[in-house]
């Protein structure tokens, strides 16, 4: 486990160092998360972190930030894209490049897979990733997500649709993940 990795909800209060953060990682981060681009603002972090409370108060998603050791803000992650009706959501995560390859990642989905089958009647998460994206698929791997094969033209980046390789947590796989 990487030491101290925790997750909450985001507070209005995290704009800065969200904007920090994604300043800081934009060129790592954009060509998988198109939110993260170079012309990202304080105003664009202070309407996310303030949606993204008020979108978790109401249990309509689930947006964490990746706080570590002094509480700094490592990144986000997220339970989205609920299908009420499937029980299933999307689950995403980043990690801003000074943190990067330290476990945080992989810890903080541990964390979002526990608070997901703890707080919530879902029964599937998916991470979904573009295929040149293998930092990702690490992280998927290592959290104990099984991949499932590749979806073509699965998500939508900067340059156009690209494949994604699917990856599923299920609630009976235990509490092992």
């Amino acid at each position: 486990m990487a030491s101290g990795v925790e997750i909450r909800s985001y507070r209005p209060d995290d704009a800065k160092s969200l904007f920090e953060a994604a300043l800081e990682s934009s060129a790592e981060v954009y060509p998988w998360a198109t939110w993260c681009h170079p012309g990202y603002s304080v105003e664009d972090a202070k309407e996310w972190s303030l949606a993204k409370a008020l979108e978790f108060e109401k249990g309509h998603e689930f947006e964490f930030v990746i706080t570590g050791e002094g509480g700094r803000f490592l990144g986000g992650c997220a339970l989205n894209q609920i299908n009420l009706a499937d029980r299933t959501a999307n689950l995403g995560y980043w990690v801003r490049s000074s943190a990067t390859g330290n476990g945080v990642a992989t810890e903080a989905v541990r964390q979002a897979v526990r608070f997901a089958f703890s707080n919530t009647n879902l029964e599937r998460l998916e991470i979904v990733c573009a295929v040149n994206n293998r930092a990702s698929q690490r992280v998927a791997e290592k959290a104990g997500a099984v991949r499932e094969g590749v979806a073509r033209s699965r998500i939508s980046l900067q340059g156009g649709s690209s494949d994604a390789v699917v990856f599923s947590i299920l609630r009976s796989d235990g509490p092992a993940v």
